[in-house]
């Protein structure tokens, strides 16, 4: 890293990302990996270092690198940077960041339910109390400028009836909140950064309230690397 203060994401930081999609190969991400360094993966991580210095955690940034063993397509890099504020205090949803060529992403949430997860947010759905909560959260997320979103089904999962009042809600496999900010000709200033995230994580709060209540944390085992829960 060039410096050991975030001040901000230049031009160059989407930039690069502009090439990377034109150009998806070693040569240029071997070309331009001070750069990556510096003003990519470098400002997102002192970024995130510095709000979970404020706000408790750890921060976990991740591969650039595809895993392509099971793709048809080889590109070797991610088109987007990202990582989170985990381990938080008092068990505490993650913090998202991403960065990429149309601007800097932020949201929070529950973005995997793990089975036992999804099996106590489906009844708290259903419930008429409990599932009128979770829709005033998410209106309440959504009437402050901030998407919801998460893994859904094509219809309400089995069991439940596809005209169920609450159905979009059930055929969710995760949810959460975001929103993302464009990037100026000068890129995004360590003020305007640090003022979206926090306003979107802050935003986000009704839905993580209603999740850490009604959800929880799995209960099962950790998932092996690469796999998937038994």
């Amino acid at each position: 890293m060039s410096t050991t203060r975030f001040t901000g994401f230049p031009d160059d930081t989407f930039a690069f990302f502009d090439g990377l999609e034109r150009d998806n190969s070693k040569a240029y991400f071997t070309d331009h990996r001070p750069l990556y360094d510096a003003h990519v993966r470098g400002a997102l991580e002192l970024m995130l270092g510095e709000l979970a210095a404020e706000l408790g955690g750890e921060v976990k940034m991740f591969r650039q690198n595809r895993d392509v063993r099971f793709s048809n397509d080889k590109s070797p890099y991610k088109t987007t940077t990202y990582g989170v504020i985990g381990k938080r205090p008092k068990g505490l949803p993650p913090l998202y960041a991403q960065l990429s060529s149309w601007g800097l992403f932020a949201g929070s949430g529950y973005y995997r339910l793990a089975a036992d997860q999804l099996e106590r947010y489906r009844k708290a759905i259903a419930d008429e109390k409990t599932g009128r909560a979770a829709q005033q959260a998410v209106d309440a997320v959504q009437a402050a400028g901030v998407e919801v979103f998460g893994e859904s089904l094509k219809t309400a999962p089995r069991g439940f009836a596809r005209d169920h009042p609450r159905a979009r809600l059930l055929r969710h496999k995760a949810l959460f909140g975001g929103k993302r900010m464009e990037p100026t000709d000068n890129g995004i200033t360590r003020a305007k950064a640090l003022r979206h995230v926090r306003t979107t994580w802050d935003a986000c709060a009704p839905i993580n309230a209603w999740l850490d209540k009604h959800v929880g944390p799995s209960r099962l085992p950790e998932e092996p690397r690469g796999g998937r829960r038994a």
